[in-house]
């Protein structure tokens, strides 16, 4: 496999608010393979409150079957996840770890668009002590909603990861704060969080080419280092 891996997906069709039919997916995996994408995190929505965790993997499933001749076609590798938005409770919850990214550890997670509170990292304490390791959907997002600044010590001193959206690195609104969290330690891997062929194509080459003009090639070497470790490449 190709060390460049896109960690945050909405190309499974049908499931969620990404991609809307296979054709469009295939066409989004067509736009990957030309950026030299190797592997595709694919990790539609899963909301706790709005279905069962049975009922979201029986369609994720269906889903990837629709497309998975296709992802073969393009030589990329499809890995099974979630985008899983953060609930109260979820570090107890059963059967979280079907939500992880296929053959690892990491439990993309949508952190609340609020305040965190101390009860939030313990949530995520909870989940590190199962053996998970959260991924911080688009950490980016949430730092405007942040004014306690212990807190973001507390939740980076467990060992938790931050994704960056490609697109945060193509807007000069969010460029600067998406490359400082990198020079910080505070992000360590990229994703598209593609959704379609139009507004939320995918992206990744763009990103990567500013990480690359801003913060050195180094810096595309780390994130792809870690990708490989992270499936044991």
């Amino acid at each position: 496999m190709r060390t460049v891996i896109d960690f945050h997906s909405h190309i499974l069709p049908g499931i969620d608010d990404g991609s809307e039919t296979a054709e469009m997916s295939e066409q989004m995996l067509e736009l990957s393979k030309e950026q030299g994408i190797g592997a595709i995190a694919a990790t539609p929505h899963f909301y706790a409150g709005q279905t069962t965790l049975d009922a979201f993997l029986k369609k994720r499933e269906a889903a990837f079957l629709k497309i998975r001749d296709a992802a073969v076609r393009c030589g990329i590798d499809l890995f099974l996840g979630a985008e899983t938005a953060f609930f109260p409770g979820i570090g107890n919850a059963d059967g979280v770890r079907h939500l992880t990214i296929d053959g690892t550890s990491l439990l993309l997670l949508e952190m609340p668009f609020r305040e965190w509170t101390r009860r939030d990292v313990e949530e995520l304490e909870k989940l590190t002590a199962r053996g998970l390791t959260p991924l911080l959907a688009h950490i980016e997002r949430y730092f405007s909603c942040q004014k306690d600044r212990k807190i973001i010590a507390e939740l980076y001193s467990l060992p938790v990861l931050g994704q960056v959206n490609a697109g945060a690195l193509l807007s000069w609104r969010t460029r600067r704060l998406a490359l400082k969290l990198f020079v910080h330690d505070m992000a360590h891997l990229l994703g598209s969080d593609c959704h379609n062929v139009s507004s939320r194509s995918p992206n990744l080459a763009r990103g990567r080419s500013v990480i690359e003009e801003r913060l050195g090639s180094s810096c595309l070497f780390q994130i792809d280092r870690l990708g490989k470790e992270v499936f044991g490449l």
